[in-house]
């Protein structure tokens, strides 16, 4: 009866401390970073890209000797399913991790902003290379833990109208998800609009994620005179819009100007030949595809190492892939310059890093104590889909 006993308890602690989150070996050596990004999500391959761009360049440093005189970079995972609740859950698992310095987020800003918080209650810098909302950065939290090297929803605006402006679509119609990411940028597209007077909104139209069509929305738009319709949507909504409009008259399909976030997943293919039957184009910041760069041979190369791809054209989301690679070697400077893993240095460090030659630019100094974006309108391009699905710059 006693061994009965034993055995019982031995099994009841051996399951109470495989349910425990993983939070490292103290003492390894090691330094973790961690991911908090959409992994189950059906469509989203930004995560896959943000992942496979931090891990070329954790290859890249530990091969050069790591950080801290020695200590191998690991990568943490977690999987916050594009729900904001379990983000924040994420967060606090992987912030009880010894040596654990920062934490990437990934596509989803309402994930990051439903986690700043609790970011700045640890002290956990936050790494951005997706998430557009402004409000991810202009959070109003002193200091600010929350660094983005990404777009804005205020430059991906300016390029997306810019371009209405030079193709003379001065009357167009706006369709935004009803959520914060939406917000953000209709409070962009009405300063803008407000700047530039002979530009008109003639339909503001609002949709719910996972909608089984946006004709009804398009054809409010159609309807209220726009030459071009804006479009603030991710993959599914992005692909099932072109799908619909491509079904219509040639002379029924307006230009379609579409946020960045549609290359986070292949919405190329999830359009199929509709996409060949429309205009979109859409901002990025930098074409991996077209970089005939040295640091962009050596970087692929790796890629295909690490990876098994093949060629650039592999890497979807090349975005994310690119922000991600670029982040990760600028967190390991700043992990070198605080010369510890305690958060609050590598947050002050990572204000005072200057000098990088990185995949996108040099940045002379990425972040201050006033500026957590990495980058800037001027980084900003506008693109578009070739017929095989590729990212090509327009000229």
């Amino acid at each position: 009866m006693k061994k009965i006993c034993l055995l019982f308890g031995i099994i009841l602690i051996s399951a109470l401390f495989l349910s425990l989150p993983f939070t490292g070996r103290a003492g390894d050596g090691k330094v973790y970073i961690g991911l908090n990004a959409e992994g189950s999500h059906p469509t989203s391959n930004s995560d896959d890209a943000i992942k496979q761009g931090i891990l070329v360049a954790i290859d890249e440093i530990n091969r050069a000797g790591g950080v801290l005189g020695g200590r191998k970079l690991e990568l943490v995972e977690k999987d916050n399913r594009s729900v904001p609740a379990r983000a924040v859950q994420n967060i606090r698992e992987l912030a009880a991790m010894p040596d654990l310095v920062a934490v990437f987020g990934g596509k989803f800003s309402s994930a990051i902003i439903e986690s700043l918080p609790v970011i700045h209650e640890l002290k956990l810098p936050m790494m951005t290379p997706w998430s557009s909302n402004d409000k991810v950065v202009d959070n109003g939290y002193k200091p600010n833990y929350a660094f983005r090297l990404s777009l804005t929803d205020t430059w991906a605006v300016s390029a997306m109208m810019t371009h209405a402006r030079k193709k003379g679509y001065m009357k167009f119609g706006l369709m935004l998800p009803i959520n914060s990411w939406g917000r953000s940028n209709l409070e962009a597209m009405e300063k803008f609009v407000a700047a530039n007077p002979k530009m008109q909104i003639t339909s503001t139209q609002w949709y719910n994620y996972g909608e089984k069509s946006l004709a009804g929305q398009y054809e409010a738009v159609l309807a209220s005179g726009a030459a071009a319709v804006i479009v603030v949507a991710i993959e599914t909504e992005a692909s099932l819009l072109v799908r619909e409009i491509a079904q219509l008259p040639e002379r029924q399909r307006l230009p379609i100007i579409i946020h960045a976030s549609i290359t986070g997943g292949d919405s190329f293919k999830m359009a199929g030949d509709a996409m060949g039957k429309v205009d979109l184009v859409f901002p990025q910041t930098y074409n991996f595809h077209e970089s005939g760069s040295e640091k962009a041979k050596s970087v692929l190369t790796t890629a295909q190492r690490l990876f098994g791809i093949k060629s650039s054209v592999d890497i979807k989301s090349p975005m994310g892939f690119v922000h991600a690679y670029d982040l990760m070697h600028i967190l390991a400077l700043a992990i070198n310059k605080a010369g510890s893993t305690a958060r609050s240095a590598v947050h002050d460090a990572l204000e005072e890093v200057t000098g990088y030659d990185g995949l996108i630019m040099r940045y002379e100094q990425p972040f201050s104590k006033t500026r957590h974006d990495a980058l800037s309108l001027r980084n900003v391009i506008m693109t578009r889909y070739d017929a095989s699905g590729i990212i090509r710059g327009i000229k």
